[in-house]
């Protein structure tokens, strides 16, 4: 860690603090330093007494890329039930100047950024459950642990203010960069043991909820639209999320991890769905629509992944939501490209239909703006967008919250990515909130539908301890 800052960077703090001043306008001073490796859901741990409530955990499919953030230097919050929220955002953040320390060229997931996300739809009623979150939230971290291609690194963070003093911003640096983080020495615990009592909440009000659905798409009122519905969990014990979060890593490798503190609550969750990644102007897409369990042996489970390659309910409801990815695009980019065909991706518990959608960002797009082009995409909401939307308020018998919503980070180049959260749970105490959706076409059978909700449950039920992952 660091000790001791050399004179250079405090100069640079100094140039810092004096531009606050003379702009009257706050500046984020960051140090990127290399370190010995460090087990990220350690360092996430070990921040429980000091930033308790302001943590997040992300990792992407084989934890190739981890980041975890410490403490929240500043909150970037929108709590007006608006859509202009991505603009918001985005607005506040590229306000304050930006300035970087580093003795190494400036790795992706270093340096300042902001890690967060957005309430599904801000203009349904909140319920009490999601009351602690705004419509969007973001943070800059403290302290921000970074692994990337088997490389360390840590980032300290200051908002520097017209009102700070040199030596204050000197100690902030010093004192962050020497803390002792006690690295917990626990181990994943894959014994199941935690039980628990489950209520299914308004189950009929769902069942009854996809029969008009499909009324409606008959009718030509609407292509597609997901109805989600939630499960709510009370367990005799209180539920640790660092077994949470590392048993998500154990038992779903191909996916996204991420958990978001809250103050006492934990939005978590392991989602097989990228909504976007922009790496200076390349920009990818998934496109993950129509899903099957697996099979018990592997001939099993090629017989039930060729039968969801020529499945025709669940090629229309794929087809769907690559056409709509393909537009957005589209309009956003240049040189779009995506397979003719879908392709399997297959978690532990469930097959998905994949279709990657890349293309090169137009000047003038900037990554939250594709974000709220692509949100919410017809594997979450529905054809077409706006009607799809409207049909969820009506007939969705639940607040969804930051579920199905769009989670991630942004840097200050316009780097970054945002995944869709589903296969997720909001946690708190004992209790966990636990939420799946399914695509309801034409086709569609309640009860297959409903089956297709538990199977989705599967991943985080698991996680909690609360079932064996089968």
């Amino acid at each position: 860690m660091i000790t001791t800052l050399d004179h250079t960077i405090k100069e640079y703090i100094q140039h810092a603090l004096e531009e606050a001043k003379q702009t009257n306008q706050s500046v984020i001073v960051s140090r990127i330093k290399e370190v010995d490796a460090i087990d990220p859901l350690h360092f996430f741990a070990s921040g429980e007494e000091i930033y308790l409530g302001e943590r997040f955990f992300w990792s992407t499919p084989t934890a190739d890329f981890t980041m975890v953030g410490l403490g929240n230097e500043f909150v970037l919050e929108n709590e007006n039930r608006t859509p202009e929220r991505f603009q918001k955002i985005e607005k506040e953040w590229k306000r304050f100047n930006k300035k970087v320390i580093a003795d190494h060229k400036k790795q992706v997931g270093t340096g300042p950024l902001l890690f967060g996300g957005f309430s599904f739809d801000p203009m349904k009623e909140k319920d009490v459950l999601w009351e602690a979150f705004a419509e969007a939230k973001f943070v800059l971290p403290t302290n921000m642990l970074t692994v990337f291609k088997d490389k360390t690194y840590i980032t300290i963070n200051k908002l520097i203010t017209p009102m700070d003093n040199l030596d204050t911003c000197i100690k902030h640096f010093e004192q962050v960069g020497e803390q002792e983080f006690t690295l917990f020495p626990y181990q994943i615990d894959c014994e199941k043991g935690n039980e628990f009592a489950s209520i299914e909440l308004k189950t009929t009000e769902w069942v009854e909820a996809v029969q008009r659905a499909t009324a409606d798409i008959r009718a030509s009122e609407i292509d597609k639209v997901v109805l989600a519905r939630e499960v709510h969990l009370e367990f005799t014990e209180k539920i640790d999320p660092y077994q949470v979060v590392g048993r998500l890593q154990k038992e779903q490798p191909t996916s996204f991890i991420f958990e978001f503190e809250n103050g006492l609550q934990h939005f978590v969750g392991a989602t097989p769905e990228r909504l976007i990644k922009k790496e200076e102007n390349q920009v990818l897409s998934t496109c993950l629509a129509g899903s099957i369990k697996r099979g018990k042996t592997k001939s099993e489970d090629k017989l039930l992944g060729n039968e969801l390659l020529h499945d025709d309910k669940n090629l229309i409801e794929h087809d769907i939501v690559v056409k709509m990815i393909k537009d957005a695009f589209e309009h956003c980019c240049f040189e779009v490209s995506a397979p003719e065909a879908p392709a399997l991706l297959k978690t532990n518990n469930i097959q998905h239909l994949y279709t990657p959608v890349k293309g090169f960002a137009k000047n003038g797009h900037t990554l939250l703006s594709m974000v709220e082009r692509l949100h919410p995409t017809p594997a979450l909401g529905g054809f077409p967008k706006e009607k799809a939307i409207e049909k969820i308020r009506e007939l969705e018998p639940m607040h969804r919250g930051w579920y199905a919503a769009p989670v991630g980070w942004i840097d200050h180049e316009d780097n970054g990515e945002f995944v869709v959260a589903i296969r997720s749970g909001l946690i708190e105490g004992n209790r966990a909130a636990l939420f799946a959706g399914c695509g309801i076409v034409e086709e569609s059978d309640p009860e297959s539908e409903y089956f297709e909700t538990k199977m989705k449950l599967k991943p985080m039920l698991s996680a909690l301890g609360g079932v064996e992952n089968e």
